[in-house]
């Protein structure tokens, strides 16, 4: 159990320039646009504007595979 005062702690990870972690894009087609949706996402999120959940996840799927 955690105390007050005490974080918990996590492992570094390699991150783009922009902040957002590499494994996130790795694998999608156009890595530059997914991060571009990630970064839009988690500011509407932080501002608590409404996000529709069903596009991000439609758009996120659709990245993250290559059509054969």
């Amino acid at each position: 159990m955690l105390s007050i005062g005490m974080a918990r702690k996590f492992k570094k990870v390699a991150k783009t320039k922009k902040g957002v972690p590499k494994k996130y894009l790795s694998g999608s087609k156009n890595p530059s646009k997914k991060e571009k949706e990630i970064l839009e996402t988690k500011r509407k999120y932080k501002l608590g504007l409404p996000i529709d959940v069903k596009k991000v996840s439609k758009s996120r799927a659709a990245q993250a595979k290559k059509k054969k």
